[in-house]
């Protein structure tokens, strides 16, 4: 099984990240290297430009591909999405410059559009019936409506920032985009226990773990209700009888933000020997 992830650039590091944290250790050996294995002699890794993925899965090269929604929907091919692994958050948005007069897609029917998606623009306006020219550029799309390239632009913006520096207001959202996983249709289907599975149910136990901490405590049995009034946990929490002692230990899955005010309440409770640690992974 051979996955290919960004080789460079802004999602190069989150990808590995995420492969390493799903247990799928990686040897990266130089800046230029193709190829590597994992520490499951069953699946590769394949690094590659984040807008060749796309074309990689579909024609075999590989079977599962991380890269960006935007990507996916520019290359035009048909893949199957697994999981939105939840980082490279951006939209592509149609924008204009903000003292001009075009307020919405209308406006811009019969004028000029720049963009680096062209697929996803024209795609965009058939949707709305409309047939703007549109202008494949390269780079630096944000400067052509003011030196009369074109009336508007299609690109991407995380924060806006980009857009108001160069006086672009936003008249519509194009696309929302993320880095998300991604199969050929004809390997999705291998069963319950097969290895697109196995690896899809990993990253997806990573994504669940983000944000939850453990917290493990004892506590007197008469007080087990009150402690479990106050925790907010995933579901009701593992209660265990300790041994020689009318105490229980409970265990629960918490969300990160609550642990500071939860940890002071089950104090209050008659909780002891609170402790909080890191969740790497939960299967659900």
């Amino acid at each position: 099984m051979r996955i290919a992830v960004p080789n460079k650039g802004r999602l190069h590091e989150p990808t590995i990240d995420l492969l390493e944290r799903a247990g799928l250790h990686t040897e990266e050996t130089a800046d230029r290297q193709l190829y590597a294995d994992t520490v499951d002699p069953d699946v590769t890794v394949l690094f590659a430009r984040a807008a060749d993925i796309p074309e990689y899965v579909h024609d075999g090269a590989a079977d599962l591909g991380i890269t960006g929604l935007d990507q996916v929907r520019e290359s035009g091919r048909e893949l199957e999405e697994l999981l939105d692994l939840g980082f490279g958050n951006c939209r592509l948005v149609l924008a204009a410059p903000e003292d001009g007069d075009i307020d919405s897609p209308e406006d811009v029917a019969d004028g000029t559009v720049a963009t680096e998606f062209p697929t996803i623009t024209e795609n965009y306006f058939d949707e709305l019936g409309l047939a703007p020219s549109i202008t494949r550029v390269t780079g630096a799309t944000e400067l052509t409506p003011h030196v009369d390239m074109a009336d508007a632009i299609v690109d991407i913006t995380s924060t806006g920032t980009t857009l108001a520096v160069n006086r672009l207001a936003v008249v519509d959202e194009v696309l929302a985009s993320s880095v998300r996983l991604f199969a050929r249709p004809d390997v999705v289907d291998d069963g319950d226990g097969g290895k697109v599975e196995q690896l899809r149910t990993a990253f997806d136990s990573v994504l669940a773990a983000e944000g939850k901490r453990y917290l493990m405590m004892n506590a007197p049995r008469s007080a087990l209700e009150d402690v479990r009034d106050v925790i907010p946990g995933m579901g009701g929490p593992t209660v265990m009888d300790v041994a020689g002692d009318d105490s229980v230990a409970v265990h629960v899955v918490v969300d990160e933000s609550e642990v500071f005010e939860t940890i002071s309440r089950l104090r209050e409770v008659g909780a002891t020997d609170i402790l909080v640690t890191e969740i790497e992974r939960i299967v659900e």
